[in-house]
């Protein structure tokens, strides 16, 4: 007898779970429909990084700036710098990280350990690290999203990869390249993400020299939104930065996360 209450506990529990999964299904393409239908008829008459919608700067005049790194899991991106974070941990700088679906497989421990430390913000760089497009738009060889549908997949689903690993649903979401259709910024801010772009553009995709890195931050006013990556541990991108935050903290200012402030 005790067996068969085992059994039939257990035979409740999956017919729970298969209901769960599929009212879960169900609420997602109801929510995809929803989306689509509310955009269908915008043509989108911008394309870029600063389109509008995407936000660039942090409200403040402060002595601020948030440091964001990105980690897009395209091919040879997959890296990881360890020692980068190593540095940032040991000086205490706080910084939003913007990974790639693809990325986050690849390196799942990793993300485990970046999640677990409050230093670190995980936000949302794209399930397969496409530029956000309604209609199929492409930049640098690579295919932005088709359509609407494709463009709620590529935020959603890497949201939904994210949150089960942190137990924190995304806010922000930069694209794969950081390019953008007015109508798919839209779109994000439908599905609870603001768009971030960046006022200091810091390694070009981890392509600066050292000192190009510098460069990029010389002018540097309160408020600002850097862009690094932190995949490819080859780059000069390390070297560069650690040499940008030691002169920035020189000259009194703070790093912060992007949820520190409101954005512009």
């Amino acid at each position: 007898m005790k067996k068969y209450y085992i059994f039939l506990t257990l035979c409740i529990l999956a017919l729970n779970a298969n209901s769960a999964s599929t009212n879960s299904s169900d609420n997602y393409e109801k929510l995809k429909q929803t989306v689509e239908k509310k955009y269908q008829n915008n043509e989108p008459k911008e394309w870029g990084e600063n389109v509008t919608g995407v936000k660039t700067k942090l409200k403040t005049k402060n002595k601020v700036i948030a440091l964001t790194l990105d980690a897009s899991g395209r091919k040879g991106g997959t890296g990881y710098d360890s020692h980068l974070i190593a540095y940032l941990e040991k000086e205490q700088i706080p910084a939003t990280l913007f990974l790639g679906g693809k990325w986050i497989d690849k390196n799942m421990e990793i993300v485990k350990n970046l999640a677990s430390n409050p230093l670190f913000q995980i936000e949302n760089h794209g399930y397969e690290y496409k530029p956000a497009s309604v209609n199929g738009k492409s930049v640098y060889g690579m295919e932005g999203t088709a359509n609407i549908s494709e463009l709620v997949d590529e935020i959603e689903l890497n949201a939904k990869k994210i949150e089960e690993i942190t137990h924190k649903k995304t806010r922000y979401y930069r694209s794969g390249t950081a390019h953008y259709d007015e109508v798919a910024v839209k779109v994000a801010n439908s599905l609870r993400h603001e768009v971030v772009g960046f006022s200091v553009l810091g390694d070009a995709g981890a392509t600066y020299s050292a000192k190009k890195i510098e460069e990029a931050f010389a002018n540097v006013k309160g408020g600002e939104i850097a862009v690094i990556q932190f995949n490819h541990p080859e780059s000069h991108t390390r070297e560069g930065i650690i040499r940008v935050i030691k002169k920035l903290k020189e000259e009194g200012y703070k790093f912060v996360k992007l949820s520190d402030y409101s954005l512009k």
